[in-house]
């Protein structure tokens, strides 16, 4: 005879043909220990695969190769340390506006979209140079922590073996998305955290208990991030709806379930709206970046990708472990299951998995926005039904010969199918295979009863299945940590670079008299937030549409479609937005885009307007095509020369105009730009379509280059404005151009700065400017001392981003006036003070519903204590 499963609780499964209707129960005090037992092995098993596979792919903290990749490094690492400085009192800025970042940022939206997750607090107790490490131990407790709840979930939704439950949340943990996607965007692990949680106020929902308990685990996902905490939201609703039909309930009752539902996930979304709110609105501002068309992958890259060892950017990563995927195989065909539970949790996987083939459902999971980048970041859901499937599977008994049969028949299918994907590469089939081989062998001990090598078949099997369970996510992870590199920009983690830099910044800085920029140079795309200072560079999915424009207008470069802004070195722009030191780098030579020049860090000074100026009138014509035009109308005088210029290729010939939307003259290899312009004033070129090197030829270029990394891709990544040296004493000016790419160089690229204008325009706007400029401790407001009797318009160095009111002496705030993208307050009676307040949009909103559903959750538990009252003293009278 082959072993039963131990009896337990009866569940909504279990009453599939049984009238009794009665929800499913939470598992009774007495029961036989398991969830916590499964929840340890999980989480164990999780870190040592992820600690294993960082060391076979020789990552840190196991090895020499660099985590940052992507978006780890430019943004989630620098805001991680941003969160450090905070906690710890340091830093420019505060919640309420980061004036380190992009000129001055609206920061709760970053707060609530990277920062919220309680496992962010742990940077806290990490040295400032150790971030990098602080962020790799969240991440590997992050995923630990999923594969618990989903072994927790699993043994609350049917009885069964704890080191199985153990095993298939690990092998949820350590999912293909987790792997390939996930480890390196760690906010997206709170949502892989949040669906098994959901999930089980799913279940406490049925059985009628913990509705507080409920509320306050919605609360906390959609707190964590939202964005996936919507996805999980959706999994859990769909998987609630099939335990309440498999449950059988009366139609009264079920109606009474879903009601509970819906009021458990309404109130615990309503206290999380401070937070969401706050990110939606913060989103709605945002510049809209450069998003990819949907384009569905073909059938054999989807199988593919339920394989170890695959990868790819642009595919749902479905790889959940052989083992779980035989059995979820194997469920439709397992007889000893009732047949709704196959049928159900068979369909549910199916229908979900084809809704992210199909462009309207696929913009359902994504909250109706195309994202940008990855296209299957809810593929965790499939990963998830599949684990839970497995379950189904396993915890009904050992698979007879049919069922193991015919899952064994699918998988290899699958394998077929699979091969004509390129991404089932050679050595792929080796870990394929053993891992199909150990899966196999471990499930047909499964149903034995006689000892095999003098061991038990059950022992014996949980060998077999954790070894290869081990051994396929360990190759999984590593293969994906290594096929980053070559796929993805890495960048440098903590070193004697940004230290340098940060040690510059400190000694130069002088906020709020003047703002001290890290420089041109960056390393990520946030370096402010790393090194300090305060300066235009800013990378967030929240970089305000105004900022990006102004910007770009003003000649600054980008990348990620202008979601990543970058430091403009120009002595204009710092004019402008009072930029009065600037730090000086060499590239960085992780990079290897340039030769290195040998120069160390330094740092230059400049006398420049306070950061409140007074302008005669509100703003005149709006930006044009030249940004050196667009900085006069910003600074108010006239200080460049733009000159007409003669463009030759190598071979002596003017070159061809672009055909695209790029304006100007294609340039590929090499070519001369020859312009005349008046002695001595400083050369700058604007080529945002140019990707090379610019030198200004002579010894006035005082070994200056610029280096301009546009993408050849129209509109994804331009390069900013560079300063090559100044005109010599001939008046005629010859710059060589060596490019990497054809490019296009505009027929204003030319800018002559006037240095003697750009002094006087400067001492004019001191002399009228504000006095004195104090900002807030919270960072939220800012307030200017001027001159008696100041007239015009006050203007703010800083971008009018949604949520700015400004006061002028005593009178009342009202919204803030803009002034070609920056902040402006009119000063029309003259007034001897300004003053600026930010109110993130939709942080009153989000605290009106927070503070209506707990109002509204404080009385419905009320009238709950009031009812069982009652109920207790009819019962004693009874």
């Amino acid at each position: 005879m082959r072993p039963t499963v131990p009896p337990g609780p009866k569940t909504a499964d279990d009453v599939v043909g049984d009238r009794s209707h009665v929800p499913a129960p939470e598992p009774a005090a007495d029961q036989p220990p398991g969830p916590g037992r499964a929840a340890l092995l999980a989480a164990a098993l999780t870190v040592v695969v992820l600690c294993a596979a960082d060391a076979v792919a020789r990552s840190y903290p196991f090895g020499p190769r660099t985590r940052n990749v992507n978006d780890l490094g430019n943004q989630y690492v620098p805001f991680h340390a941003h969160l450090w400085d905070l906690l710890h009192g340091q830093g420019s800025g505060g919640l309420l506006v980061n004036w380190q970042s992009g000129f001055g940022t609206s920061f709760l939206p970053d707060l609530g979209t990277y920062l919220t997750s309680p496992f962010a607090l742990l940077v806290a107790v990490f040295p400032r140079g150790e971030i990098v490490l602080a962020v790799y131990v969240i991440t590997v407790l992050k995923i630990a922590c999923a594969g618990a709840a989903m072994a927790w979930l699993l043994l609350r939704l049917r009885p069964g073996r704890w080191w199985a439950a153990g095993l298939l949340g690990a092998s949820y943990a350590l999912c293909g998305w987790t792997v390939a996607t996930a480890s390196y965007n760690l906010m997206w692990l709170d949502g892989l955290i949040a669906l098994p949680l959901l999930c089980l106020v799913g279940e406490w929902i049925l059985s009628g208990r913990r509705p507080l308990a409920g509320v306050l685990v919605v609360t906390a996902v959609w707190v964590a991030n939202f964005y996936t905490a919507y996805m999980a939201t959706l999994a859990a609703v769909l998987v609630f709806l099939l335990r309440l039909w498999l449950a059988g309930l009366p139609r009264r009752r079920g109606l009474t379930a879903v009601g509970r539902a819906v009021l458990t996930f309404a109130l615990g979304m309503g206290l999380a709206a401070p937070v969401v709110m706050v990110v939606y609105f913060g989103s709605a501002h945002a510049s809209e970046g450069r998003f990819t068309q949907f384009a569905p992958v073909g059938t054999q890259d989807l199988l593919a990708r339920l394989l170890p060892t695959t990868y790819s950017f642009g595919s749902p990563a479905l790889f959940v472990g052989t083992t779980a995927l035989l059995l979820a195989l194997a469920l439709p065909f397992h007889r000893a299951a009732p047949r709704r539970v196959r049928a159900g949790w068979t369909l549910l996987v199916v229908v979900v998995t084809l809704s992210m083939q199909w462009g309207p459902t696929h913009l359902l999971w994504h909250a109706f926005a195309e994202p940008q980048g990855s296209s299957y970041r809810q593929t965790f859901v499939v990963c998830a039904l599949l684990v839970v499937a497995a379950w189904h599977t396993l915890s009904y008994g050992p698979l007879d010969r049919r069922a193991l049969g015919a899952a064994a028949a699918l998988l290899a299918l699958i394998a077929v199918v699979a091969s004509g994907s390129q991404l089932v590469r050679p050595f792929a089939w080796p870990v394929f295979l053993t891992a199909a081989a150990g899966a196999l062998l471990g499930l047909v001990l499964l149903g034995r009863e006689r000892p095999v090598l003098r061991m038990a078949p059950a022992a014996l099997a949980a060998v077999l299945l954790v070894g290869a369970q081990l051994g396929e996510a360990t190759a999984t992870d590593a293969v994906a940590t290594r096929m980053r590199f070559g796929h993805m920009d890495d960048y440098a983690p903590w070193g004697d670079r940004q230290q340098q830099q940060a040690d510059a910044v400190a000694k130069a800085d002088g906020w709020p008299r003047y703002r001290t920029d890290p420089g041109r140079e960056q390393t990520v795309g946030n370096d402010p937030l790393e090194v300090g200072g305060e300066g235009a560079q800013y990378y967030s999915s929240h970089t305000s549409a105004v900022l990006s424009s102004t910007l770009t207008a003003l000649g600054g470069g980008w990348t990620s479609g202008g979601r990543s802004l970058q430091s403009l070195d120009n002595a204009v722009t710092d004019a402008i937005f009072s930029v009065g030191a600037r730090v000086h780098s060499p590239p960085d030579p992780h990079q290897n885009w340039w030769p290195q020049d040998g120069s160390g860090v330094t740092v230059t000074r400049e006398v420049v307007p306070p950061l409140v100026t007074v302008r005669p009138s509100a703003a005149g014509p709006a930006f044009g095509p030249s940004p050196y035009r667009n900085q006069e109308l910003l600074l108010g005088s006239r200080v460049y020369t733009v000159p007409r210029l003669t463009i030759r290729n190598s071979a002596g010939r003017q070159p061809d105009r672009s055909t695209d939307q790029r304006q100007g003259v294609r340039v590929g290899a090499k070519a001369t730009i020859t312009a005349q312009c008046p002695t001595g004033s400083e050369v700058y070129l604007w080529a945002p379509h140019f990707s090379g090197t610019a030198r200004l030829t002579g010894t006035s270029a005082h070994g200056l280059t610029g280096r301009f990394r546009a993408d050849w891709r129209p509109l994804t990544k331009i390069a900013a404005m560079a300063r090559l040296g100044t005109v010599p004493a001939s008046g005629r000016l010859t710059i060589e151009l060596s490019a990497n790419r054809l490019g296009v160089v505009p027929d204003q690229a030319v800018g002559c700065l006037d240095t003697g204008r750009l002094h006087t325009a400067v001492r004019q706007l001191t002399a009228t400017g504000a006095t004195e400029v104090t900002v807030s401790g919270s960072g939220g407001t800012i307030r200017a001392e001027l001159p008696a009797g100041s007239r015009g318009v006050a203007v703010v160095a800083a971008p009018r981003i949604a949520g700015w009111r400004c006061a002028a002496g005593g009178g009342s705030a009202v919204r803030a006036g803009e002034y070609h993208g920056l902040i402006a307050v009119p000063l029309a009676k003259g007034a001897s003070s300004v003053t600026c307040t930010f109110h993130p949009p939709g942080l009153r909103l989000g605290t009106a519903v927070g503070a209506g559903s707990l109002v509204s959750l404080v009385a419905l538990g009320v009238l709950g204590a009031v009812r069982r009252r009652r109920e207790t003293g009819r019962s004693k009278v009874t």
